[in-house]
């Protein structure tokens, strides 16, 4: 017995990206804000001065990767039913990318899916993490394995918020900006390269040309079965690279930095891309501040790793690389596994 259903759900989904001084925000149903103590104490009082809400709570949880998990998630769900949070009700998530996840998973949850925004405070989460709908955990087994596309109603980008945000953070979000570049944008890149990436006018247009390009393959592949599986380039190596060392060695953007110096690597032994190219990525990475290098201990170990990625399927691993030239890409799942561990070993006598 076959029962066919037909379901007419709406397919467009819009929202608007605000870069610019933050607003005024009212609303009239029960808000949360969900923070970490870092930017609670820096920034929370700004916020709250532009807030108005019919309930106006604030979850703070452990700031830091490591405590990105289900656990966490857990706690601001619970946080919800003790404030009787309803269906009406919004999340705002006030943090970097550790925080937009976990809020916009929670609220992906919370009575089976609530409303939520984004105001991101850091360079990475301005330019990629808050833009695009991705939401999740980690556990033992990688990075975001467990998660959903959950799109915000807004995203509200302040570059003030960015003022004490510290150099190593600052340079992790350059890692994602590097990644469209090289994937995406040849002339982004060039700019990247001619530029102070510190000062205001080039930060607010690098932000603004990243979340162009974010949004419109976003827009095209919502939920990466195309062309926007090609945003994890150098993510395939860096979650690899986060896993191995408990997700407190290296910020997030740092490891992505070393993913696609990895990624060029194989890159360039497959004879897609010249090596003076490679060197412009690597160059241009270790100008803002970014490790380029990393040991691995076990090249077998590590190779292992790449099937637990969400990119992998039916025993194959995708590899997103550049081709040719800056600004163009492949995605490759027949590369054997020798010509990858062989690389792999180039990355296995120190740094």
């Amino acid at each position: 017995m076959v029962v066919p259903i037909t379901l007419n759900t709406p397919a467009l989904v819009q929202y608007d990206i605000v870069i610019d001084g933050l607003p005024h925000l009212a609303f009239d149903r029960k808000v949360a804000i969900v923070t970490n103590p870092t930017i609670s104490s820096l920034h929370l009082d700004r916020l709250l001065s532009r807030i108005e809400a019919a309930q106006l709570e604030v979850i703070t949880i452990p700031d830091g990767e490591q405590y990105k998990t289900l656990s966490t998630v857990e706690k601001i769900l619970e946080a919800l039913f003790e404030a009787q949070f309803d269906r009406k009700s919004l999340l705002i998530a006030f943090g970097g990318g550790v925080i937009g996840d976990m809020t916009g998973f929670a609220a992906s949850l919370y009575q089976r899916g609530i409303d939520f925004i984004q105001i991101p405070t850091t360079l990475l989460s301005q330019v990629d993490a808050s833009v695009g709908g991705k939401t999740g955990v980690n556990n033992r087994y990688g990075k975001n394995l467990i998660g959903a596309f959950y799109q915000p109603k807004a995203v509200y980008i302040d570059p003030y918020f960015l003022t004490t945000l510290p150099q190593r953070e600052f340079a992790a979000g350059i890692a994602e900006v590097v990644k469209m570049a090289v994937m995406f944008d040849p002339d982004l890149f060039a700019y990247l390269e001619m530029n102070d990436l510190h000062q205001e006018a080039v930060i607010k247009e690098m932000i603004r040309r990243s979340v162009a390009l974010k949004a419109e393959v976003v827009n095209q592949d919502e939920k990466e079965a195309g062309i926007r599986a090609v945003l994890n380039y150098g993510h395939t190596f860096g979650h690899v690279v986060e896993n191995e060392t408990g997700y407190s060695r290296y910020l997030h953007g740092e490891a992505v930095a070393i993913g696609m110096v990895m990624a060029n690597a194989l890159a360039v032994a497959l004879g897609l891309l010249a090596q003076d190219e490679a060197y412009r990525v690597l160059n241009l990475l270790q100008n803002n501040g970014l490790p380029t290098a990393y040991s691995i201990q076990d090249v077998e170990d590590f190779y292992t790793h790449f099937f637990l990625d969400k990119k992998s399927h039916n025993g194959k691993i995708k590899f997103v690389l550049p081709n040719g030239t800056l600004g163009t890409h492949s995605i490759r799942d027949d590369i054997d596994a020798e010509t990858v561990k062989s690389v792999l070993r180039r990355f296995g006598e120190g740094a």
